[in-house]
């Protein structure tokens, strides 16, 4: 088994690495400072060394240079946070093998470990092989969930785990931007099933007169336009798995034929005679509350108990503020990757604004950030001016609480005169979607 040395001062970081190592087969040894380290040195031959930069009684790059004079055979990460990446960068000229990012992402910590133990002879004055595990890392982890490291994203992994190998029915509630269709592919990735198809249909952008024909397909001449035979979502996604984002968004008519091939597992295309037997999984998301649409008979009792055999919540990003780094740094990664830039991290402005937003668009306000900022950053890190205008703005608006309340048509009113009737920004203010608004407005019946 190979022994690892973890040297790191903050003591709860430090256990969160360890207890994620062993779970990874590794022997960890823990020393809370460099002269705990140096004992455990003298005493015990280890395969690896990771050191944080930082340490309360010493400095992590001499540390780093003492052991590699001691024992150069052995491998040694430095851990650091986005300011201490320059630093990092040296430090892997004067002999560190690589560097680990705080807070760290799963897929590159495993991968980083694995390269040190087993590319022992590469240039160490090439710092181009610096980033090379980053991208390495970016590849395998761009299409899976990221695992996060606080309670709601712990809960919400370990409900992926659990459902994922069965058959049953999933509804996915949350707001908008929380990530609701990469938590279905993860569970369909997971499941038997991961060797099929994967068809995600937005419930919201399917008119209900062509609803049928795309769920089911149709066959030619069955109505106007019907030029050619059609296969449907379902039948596209036989033996596999079909994603239902926005499910609350069907007219009552479309919920009665989905529940109907959901309980006999039989389709019929448009102007067809013909069933066809269909095995999916089905999973669902929306961002309403689909009990109070049931309790007003806009959405079907039956329905709702068919395909909420299991139910997944999915945090928003201020329920998982822990987390919000290492998302950073992966979006980083990925925008990296997507537009040929070579960005390490971000300033700690930055860092800072990051911390104190209140994120209203969750993940996909943050990648579209991040890919922004990615975009205009020249240098090697993001700077405050490259964030959005509107960024700042959010932030100097009246800090009244909007949250909708018994009186929500004043609330409402109130929320459009504050942002000169816009919308979009009344509804970050009501902290609800845009789509609810307009359910809201016609409610209400607000001009």
């Amino acid at each position: 088994m190979t022994k690892i040395l973890l040297i790191e001062d903050d003591v709860a970081f430090c256990k969160l690495l360890e207890k994620f190592l062993i779970k990874k087969s590794f022997e960890v040894t823990i020393a809370f400072s460099a002269a705990e380290a140096k004992s455990k040195i003298k005493n015990t031959e280890f395969d690896l060394i990771i050191t944080d930069l930082r340490l309360p009684d010493y400095d992590g790059i001499l540390l780093m240079t003492e052991i590699k004079a001691t024992h150069p055979a052995v491998p040694v990460l430095l851990m650091t946070g986005y300011s201490d990446v320059s630093t990092a960068v040296k430090a892997i000229k004067n002999g560190a093998a690589d560097y680990i990012s705080k807070p760290f992402n799963p897929e590159e910590v495993l991968l980083v470990i694995n390269n040190a133990l087993h590319y022992e002879n590469k240039e160490p004055n090439n710092v181009a092989s610096i980033s090379k595990s980053k991208k390495q890392a970016t590849k395998i982890a761009e299409n899976k969930f990221v695992k996060g490291i606080s309670k709601a994203s712990q809960k919400l992994a370990e409900y992926i785990q659990l459902v994922s190998p069965t058959n049953m029915s999933v509804l996915i509630i949350g707001e908008s931007g929380t990530g609701k269709e990469v938590i279905a592919k993860s569970i369909h990735e997971n499941s038997s099933r991961k060797n099929t198809n994967f068809i995600a249909v937005d419930c919201g952008s399917i008119p209900k007169e062509l609803a049928a024909s795309e769920f089911f397909g149709h066959v030619k001449g069955s109505f106007t336009g019907a030029i050619q035979d059609k296969i449907g979502f379902f039948e596209a996604a036989n033996g596999g798995t079909i994603f239902l984002d926005e499910i609350g968004n069907l007219s009552y008519e479309n919920q009665i034929q989905l529940l109907r091939a959901l309980q006999e597992r039989k389709i019929k295309p448009v102007g067809s005679n013909k069933e066809i037997d269909v095995d999916i999984r089905i999973i669902t998301a929306t961002n309403e509350d689909l009990r109070e649409a049931v309790k007003k008979g806009d959405f079907r009792e039956d329905l709702y108990h068919r395909i909420n055999e299991f139910s997944i919540h999915s945090p928003s990003l201020k329920e998982r503020n822990e987390d919000l780094m290492l998302f950073s740094d992966f979006f980083l990664e990925k925008s990296n990757q997507e537009l040929n830039k070579n960005v390490l991290g971000f300033s700690s402005e930055v860092m800072t604004i990051f911390q104190n937003y209140r994120w209203p668009g969750n993940l996909r306000e943050l990648q579209n950030c991040i890919k922004r900022a990615t975009l205009l950053t020249q240098g090697y890190f993001v700077e405050k001016a490259a964030l959005p205008a509107e960024f700042f703005q959010n932030e100097e608006k009246v800090t009244t609480d909007f949250s909708l309340s018994e009186n929500e048509k004043e609330t409402i009113m109130e929320a459009l005169n504050k942002t000169n009737n816009n919308k979009t920004e009344a509804a970050k203010l009501l902290k609800i979607n845009r789509k609810t608004l307009y359910n809201k407005l016609k409610l209400y019946n607000i001009n």
